[in-house]
């Protein structure tokens, strides 16, 4: 039986190679964890990685924070 990677399970993939990166941190456990289920559209990550950015307005506050603090 063959499978091909839905749009959604690439994106998914991506993301992970994004937080990775990010986080400089090891990929394997968040493709080990990923749920895939299959669709027509080709296989599903139920339960794709999550990456949280701060915005730009949040980071100058934290910045004015640890310069205060310093």
């Amino acid at each position: 039986m063959k499978f091909k990677l839905s749009n959604q399970a690439v994106g998914s993939l991506m993301m992970a190679l994004q937080k990775g990166l990010l986080e400089q941190s090891d990929i394997t456990d968040i493709l080990k964890g990923f749920t895939l289920f299959n669709t027509t559209d080709g296989l599903m990550v139920e339960n794709p990685p999550v990456l949280e950015v701060e915005k730009a307005s949040e980071k100058k506050e934290t910045e004015k924070v640890t310069e205060e603090s310093a």
